[in-house]
Formats: C-alpha cells, sequence, structure tokens
C-alpha cells in the first residue's frame, strides 16, 4: 500500500494535470453529470489489462531469458538498434502502438542487466518507431481506427493511402538511429541468476494475453480484465501491487482536461470555423492540436467538422511527433523507461522529427496530388 500511495504523491504529471484541471472546471461551460462521459473508459480498460499482463510477462523472469538471447545475438549497439527500432515499427502495424511499446520496452530494460547500453535513448526511438509504424494501417492507432471507421476506404485502401507517408518516415526514422547510435562494440557482463525463470507464470500471463486480445475483438474487455485480476489475485498477487496504478490516473485526468478544454467558451465560439479552412489551415490545426490534447482526442473533436481525408489522416499521425502530450504512446513509453532524464531527452529527437515530418508531408501530399 505505501508503494501505491507513492507512486500517486510523487506523480507530478498527475499532480499538474490535476492543477490544470482545477483551473478548467472554474473557466468551462459544462454539466457535472457528464464529467464521466469524457473518460474513454474502454482504453483505460484496456491499458489496464495491458499493464497487468506485462507485469506478468516481466515478473515471471522471462523478458530476462529473451534479453540475454538478444544480448548474445548482436555485437554491436547501432545493429541492436536498428533491430529494435524495425521490430517496434512492424509489430505496431498489426497489434497497435501501445500494445508494440508493451512488449518492446520491458524487454529493452532488461538488456541492462546483461550489457552497457544507451537504454533510454533505445525507448526514445522505439517510441518514435511506433508513431511511424503504426500510421500504416487502419488497425495501427486509435486515431486511424476512427478516420477509417468514418471513411469509406478499405483496408487495403487505407494502407495505400497512408504508405507514402510510412515508408518515408521510417526510412528517416532509421537513418536517425544510424546515426544516433555508434557502431562500437555491446559491453556484456554475465548474469546467469537471471536466465531463472517462473515457466507457469508465464504461461499463464501468455494464455492470458491471447484471451484479452480475443476479448478486445469480441468487444468483453471488462470480462476478460476481470478474469486477469482474479488469476493474478490466486498466482502472484505481486502483479497488481507493483503496476504502475498512477499512469491510470494519467490518462483519465487527460480526458477529462481535453473535454474542459474543449468547452471553454471561447473555443466553442470559433470551433464552427473549423469546417470552411483551407488544406494548410487544416493541416497545421490538426497537427497543433494534437500536440496540445494528443492525436487521438484531436481526431475525435476534428471529425465533427472535417471529413476523414488523406490530408486530415496525415496530420494527426505527424501530429503524434513533437511534444510529449502528441501521442498517448509517449507517454506510455516514458514512463516505462522509470528515468527522469528520458522527458527532455525525448523531445531532442522528437521536436526534430516533428519538423522533418510536417514539411516531408505537405510536399508528399503536393506532389500526389
Amino acid at each position: 500500500m505505501s508503494t501505491l500511495l507513492r507512486s500517486f504523491l510523487h506523480d507530478r504529471l498527475l499532480h499538474l494535470l490535476l492543477a490544470l484541471g482545477a483551473l478548467l472546471l472554474l473557466l468551462a461551460d459544462f454539466r457535472w453529470p457528464d464529467l464521466p462521459r469524457a473518460v474513454d473508459w474502454h482504453t483505460i480498460v484496456t491499458l489496464t489489462g495491458l499493464l497487468l499482463l506485462t507485469k506478468g510477462l516481466e515478473t515471471s523472469g522471462y523478458f530476462d531469458v529473451l534479453g540475454a538471447r538478444l544480448i548474445g545475438r548482436f555485437r554491436h549497439e547501432r545493429a541492436l538498434a536498428l533491430f529494435m527500432v524495425l521490430a517496434a515499427a512492424l509489430l505496431s502495424t498489426f497489434l497497435t502502438n501501445d500494445v508494440a511499446l508493451f512488449i518492446l520496452v520491458p524487454l529493452t530494460l532488461t538488456l541492462r542487466k546483461f550489457s552497457r547500453l544507451p537504454l533510454s535513448r533505445l525507448i526514445i526511438f522505439e517510441a518514435l518507431a511506433v508513431n511511424a509504424g503504426s500510421l500504416l494501417t487502419p488497425v495501427g492507432n486509435p486515431q486511424n481506427i476512427l478516420l477509417w471507421s468514418h471513411g469509406k476506404l478499405s483496408v487495403a485502401g487505407f494502407i495505400a493511402q497512408m504508405a507514402p507517408l510510412a515508408i518515408w518516415l521510417l526510412l528517416t526514422l532509421l537513418a536517425l538511429t544510424w546515426f544516433s547510435f555508434k557502431p562500437r562494440a555491446i559491453e556484456k557482463h554475465g548474469n546467469d541468476d537471471a536466465r531463472q525463470w517462473q515457466k507457469p507464470l508465464f504461461a499463464l500471463s501468455v494464455l492470458l494475453y491471447l484471451v484479452f486480445v480475443a476479448a478486445l475483438e469480441w468487444q468483453m474487455t471488462g470480462w476478460a480484465l476481470l478474469l486477469i485480476i482474479g488469476c493474478y489475485l490466486l498466482m502472484a498477487r505481486r502483479v497488481l501491487t507493483t503496476i504502475d496504478w498512477s499512469l491510470l490516473a494519467v490518462f483519465i485526468a487527460m480526458f477529462i482536461d481535453v473535454y474542459l478544454l474543449t468547452h471553454l467558451p471561447l473555443v466553442q465560439r470559433h470551433f464552427d470555423a473549423v469546417a470552411h479552412l483551407g488544406d494548410g489551415a487544416i493541416y497545421l490545426l490538426a497537427i497543433g492540436l494534437s500536440q496540445v490534447i494528443s492525436n487521438v482526442p484531436a481526431t475525435i473533436l476534428l471529425l465533427q467538422k472535417i471529413p476523414p481525408s488523406e490530408l486530415f489522416a496525415w496530420a494527426v499521425n505527424i501530429g503524434g511527433f513533437g511534444l510529449l502530450p502528441g501521442s498517448l504512446a509517449n507517454l506510455i513509453a516514458l514512463r516505462m523507461a522509470q528515468d527522469r532524464r528520458v522527458w527532455w531527452q525525448f523531445h531532442l529527437f522528437s521536436l526534430p522529427m516533428l519538423a522533418w515530418s510536417m514539411l516531408c508531408g505537405w510536399l508528399l501530399l503536393r506532389l500526389l496530388s
């Protein structure tokens, strides 16, 4: 219980969001009964399940085994970084960006037991990679799911629409990875104890992972979460007490803050004008709004006035780069990194990536139109 309370008491981001929410409560035009509906509870339930399952796999010790094998396979930092970036981009195209991070970031963190690597920088690049890779498919991230469901494109048509941007950004990211990681040999150090792992807990976590993914498809996520909690209560209660519960509070606070922000009288007064904006203005608005309220809420908000066009889809996906709130995946990756320095280091790579993506995206759109 003390560990749980400490995570809430030391969460500066949560405190900032709560303070902002208190201010917005005084300024926004809203009804109190509408606040609970402002939270996307399906996302919260999904995130809770993924946090539990990832912690279950981590507690089983299998990430240590996998990390040792990964370190044994690569000799140089650059080769390992390129592999992890490609893996993050590929997984995010069909597992969604959040799930890809929940698999790769804990695995990345175990590498410190076997070698000396710039792990925080590697996690930053994995966050950038899932933003670049997930934009390719209609199921890669939540904003694409929304855009695809509101549009008329087939799966193949959506992929064809997004492919030029996805390919270019992935090539850019691979080039950036090449120059950001040195070709020096990985300094390895043995750790025989790390190879011990709990096979029953690992098998249970994998089985529950498959059940949870199926439940997402069948819209039975709540029941699956109850099953997961019940199984870990019986087999590994430590999983329930050691996950980042304050991260869930951060997401709830973000949803409420975004709702209040969009209900400010000044915002509501000018919102109708969005439907009459030109392509350039929509492009900049979607990217800029993503930087402030994240690209998923920005997509939800703008879909009320703008059709799900190619330009709109490109813009909100590009908006995932840049500032930390641009994509919820950024927040997940950096929270899991457990390194205070990573918060400002992230922007050293993400802000240039945003500027480059904005420029290249606009030029590609003009070229292809």
